[in-house]
């Protein structure tokens, strides 16, 4: 739904729902292993899945910062998070190409006594840094990962509080912070579990109603129900709430000794949105992209180096209008233009209309009379002739 619902929009959904995935499905293989008690799927995700975890802590990250930078893409550097995850499979290789008939008597041995995970070294990193170092080293990492998204989110809000990324924007702040939080309690909860049975060396505690298990359920639940209390983040609505504008004027009247630099700020974010509807009609005019039957508002965006989301903020609440109407005012433009140049006598309406830019003559014909009151026919016939 996260990736469905706005990776068009705001392609940095793609880093989150890429780790919603990922949790969900850890989450799922530790219950296989542990609670399932089912030797086919054991068989399946027994050290073969295990390499996902390794890539929680990217995902998050590349999230974070794609929000932070407005920015998704990823850059070579970012190739490096991934070596944890390539050393872990890499070495499980043997173990992943070994016959399934071994693969079926580990999971029935982990049926009989699920201690049998923390004491086999199953692949040669587990014999090279040691079962418990390797369990560790997943929860572990990830925790590395949430402390420095937060370091970034905190930088952000210190060094570049008035970015226009977050413009009427604040609840993101809020979003991640509960995303970090939530995912903080989560992992160290998980970790102290892990430190507790290798000291005892017993997963009784996996089985027992204690603290540390309430709490990884709770901040669990909570993640994977967080984005449904943000609906523009699940659906990627909109939220630029009309109340900020009297407030901003208020605290402008109320506060003039801080008058100057409010009054830059809120011109700095004026002259950036003028920007964008002066790109836009400037890429209309000189490059005619409408004439292009995939022309959206992310092919316009492209062109003009301006964020999807940004576009059609400028759209939905500055003018007002929906970006297919605005690109079908320059299509039916071009058409009159060809009207009145006598194209009318030498080719069909529907022709005019694909020459436009139009897909079919339904839409050429809709389009037009919307824009100009009459149709195509009625037109060529009063103006033209």
């Amino acid at each position: 739904m996260l990736v469905y619902f706005n990776a068009g929009k705001n392609p940095a959904s793609i880093h989150m729902g890429l780790l919603f995935f990922l949790i969900s499905i850890y989450a799922f293989i530790d219950y296989i292993l542990f609670y399932s008690k089912s030797v086919i799927l054991i068989s399946i995700v027994f050290v073969n899945f295990t390499f996902i975890s390794y890539l929680i802590g990217p995902a998050l990250y590349w999230y974070v910062r794609s929000v932070i930078k407005d920015d998704h893409r990823l850059k070579k550097s970012d190739f490096w998070h991934l070596l944890p995850m390539l050393i872990f499979l890499f070495t499980a290789l043997p173990y992943a190409f070994s016959p399934y008939s071994y693969k079926v008597g580990m999971a029935h041995q982990i049926i009989n006594d699920v201690g049998f995970i923390q004491n086999h070294s199953s692949t040669i990193l587990y014999k090279w840094i040691g079962v418990p170092a390797v369990f560790l080293s997943r929860p572990v990492l990830i925790l590395g990962y949430i402390l420095w998204s937060a370091l970034l989110v905190i930088r952000f809000v210190r060094e570049k509080k008035y970015s226009t990324v977050f413009i009427r924007q604040g609840f993101m702040l809020k979003w991640i912070s509960i995303l970090l939080s939530l995912l903080l309690i989560l992992v160290f909860s998980h970790t102290l579990l892990i430190v507790k049975a290798t000291f005892e060396r017993s997963l009784v505690i996996f089985y027992t109603l204690n603290i540390l298990q309430i709490s990884s359920a709770i901040s669990l639940i909570g993640l994977l129900i967080s984005p449904l209390l943000f609906p523009e983040i699940l659906y990627g609505l909109p939220r630029f709430p009309e109340k900020v504008l009297p407030k901003i004027t208020e605290y402008y009247e109320s506060a003039r000794a801080d008058a100057a630099s409010n009054k830059k700020q809120l011109k700095l974010e004026d002259e950036y949105i003028a920007e964008i509807g002066r790109k836009a009609d400037l890429c209309m005019s000189e490059w005619h992209p409408y004439l292009q039957p995939e022309c959206n508002i992310a092919y316009i965006s492209k062109l003009i180096k301006i964020p999807v989301h940004h576009l059609g903020y400028y759209f939905r609440e500055i003018k007002k209008q929906h970006f297919n109407d605005y690109r079908n005012e320059w299509r039916v433009r071009h058409a009159k233009k060809l009207m009145s140049e006598g194209k009318v006598d030498e080719m069909t309406l529907e022709a005019i209309g694909k020459l436009s830019g139009f897909s079919s003559r339904s839409a050429f014909l809709v389009a037009f009379k919307k824009a100009e009151g009459k149709t195509p026919n009625a037109f060529a016939h009063t103006n033209i002739t």
